[in-house]
Parts: C-alpha cells; sequence; structure tokens
C-alpha cells in the first residue's frame, strides 16, 4: 500500500467547507541529490526546469494527482502578474504566475522555493485562486490582478492563505527592492506602512531584512482583502519541511494547491 503523501493542510478560518486546499512539503517523493528529502529519502520535487531527472518529476507529479480530484492546471512562473484560467489550459503550460478556476475539480497551482504562494477563496467557495509572489511580482501587483480576475468572475468577499516562504529573519535584499514598493504606494500613509517591513541590517548600508508577509497583507489589504491568515513558515529556515532557493541553489519546488469540490 502506498503511503498517504505528506503534506501541510491550510490552517485558514472560515475557508468554505467546499474548497480543498494543501501545500506540499520535500518528503514524499523519488527524487534524489539536492531534490531529495533532506534525510536521504526521496524527494517530492515537481519543478520540471531545476536539472532533476525528467522521470522523477514526472512520478512525483503521478503522486500529487494521486490525491487530487484533477491534474493541476501547471504554469510557467515568470515573476510577472498575469493570471491564467485553471479549467481552460488542456495540458499546456502558460507564461503565468496566478491562476483562477470556477469549474469544480479544477486545481489552481503554483510552485515555489522561497516565494510566496497565497491561495484565495471566496467566502462561498464559489472561484478560488493562486498566485506566486515573488517580491517583483508582489511589489507588481500580481495579487491584485488575481483579485480582480476572481471579482470578475464574481467573487465577493474574498478570503487568502499566505503559505511557505523565506522568513523575515532570512530575506535579505538591497535598496532596490525597498524602493520597488516605496514607488509602488498610493499614498505617504502606504509608503510608510511597506517601509516598516524593511529593517536594516546593521553594519550592511543598503541592506535590509524584508518581511514578505507584511508586504503581502499590506498589498491585499490595499485591494479589499482583509481575512488573510497563514505566514507562519520560513522555508530557509526549515531543511526539514522546504526546499529552498536562497539556501541551496540547486533545489526543487513544493507547490500550493487549491480547488472547488
Amino acid at each position: 500500500m502506498t503511503a498517504p503523501l505528506p503534506c501541510l493542510i491550510p490552517d485558514w478560518p472560515g475557508l468554505p467547507a467546499n474548497v480543498g486546499a494543501l501545500a506540499t512539503v520535500r518528503a514524499g517523493g523519488v527524487s534524489q541529490g539536492p531534490y531529495g528529502d533532506g534525510q536521504g529519502g526521496g524527494g517530492l520535487n515537481l519543478g520540471t526546469h531545476v536539472g532533476d531527472e525528467p522521470a522523477h518529476v514526472a512520478a512525483n507529479r503521478a503522486r500529487l494527482a494521486g490525491i487530487l480530484p484533477s491534474e493541476p492546471a501547471w504554469l510557467s512562473q515568470v515573476h510577472g502578474v498575469a493570471v491564467a484560467d485553471a479549467a481552460s489550459l488542456h495540458g499546456g503550460v502558460p507564461d503565468a504566475d496566478a491562476s483562477v478556476a470556477t469549474q469544480v475539480g479544477a486545481v489552481c497551482v503554483v510552485m515555489t522555493a522561497d516565494c510566496l504562494p497565497v491561495l484565495f477563496s471566496s467566502h462561498d467557495g464559489r472561484v478560488v485562486a493562486a498566485a506566486h509572489a515573488g517580491w517583483r511580482g508582489l511589489a507588481n501587483g500580481v495579487l491584485r490582478r488575481t483579485v480582480e480576475n476572481m471579482r470578475a468572475q464574481g467573487a465577493t468577499d474574498i478570503l487568502a492563505w499566505l503559505g511557505p516562504a523565506i522568513g523575515p529573519q532570512q530575506f535579505e535584499v538591497g535598496q532596490d527592492v525597498l524602493q520597488a514598493f516605496r514607488d509602488g504606494a498610493r499614498d505617504a500613509a502606504e509608503r510608510q506602512v511597506l517601509s516598516g517591513a524593511f529593517a536594516a541590517i546593521a553594519g550592511k548600508p543598503g541592506k535590509y531584512l524584508a518581511d514578505i508577509y507584511a508586504l503581502a497583507r499590506t498589498m491585499l489589504l490595499r485591494d479589499g482583502v482583509a481575512q488573510v491568515a497563514g505566514g507562519d513558515y520560513c522555508t530557509v529556515s526549515d531543511a526539514t519541511q522546504f526546499y529552498s532557493y536562497r539556501r541551496d541553489g540547486v533545489t526543487g519546488r513544493q507547490a500550493s494547491l487549491i480547488w472547488r469540490k
């Protein structure tokens, strides 16, 4: 008998009963070496673009699909703001960093290894979405574009969950990242709030520790999404559970997924 696939079930108050969501971890697959589970066993690397054996990635994706209502709507993530329709891909892999679904059984998915995955659901569970938010996508509005797309599909009240990403004690960035968020602020008050998510690093002029979870919460609140859960993990610090590009360089990708039941 195949062992159950290890995964994280979001602690997400208010998530409708007709919505399923999970995030994978690095254990539970067949990938080896830097794509393994970090404990000498097989890893569940889901990325086809990171140098892993294609057969291993295919086997890992098959294991994941076995616990889902359908094959996930995989994306070619480019740190942009494009939003795809998860139900219309039909095996295609578009350049997009988010997807939305209204059809029962269509699975939205994003892959990460330090960037922030954000899952969304309308309050009634009729519209769901997933977005990949690295700092560029976050600053450029990928969450706003996702929320706008959901509302165009009929969503009113929207809930969000912040999945496993690089934590605020590990995300060292330069002045350019701070400036990107300052430049995108709507007014002085928002600029001050966004700037508060960056802590100057003593002895490193122009370097900051950024809190990507706090940045995402601010951006979501701007877009009318106040019910936000998650933001409890650090992919860099937790090598047992998560792949991390910043920690390891050559590594795998985990996934965050959501669907209507």
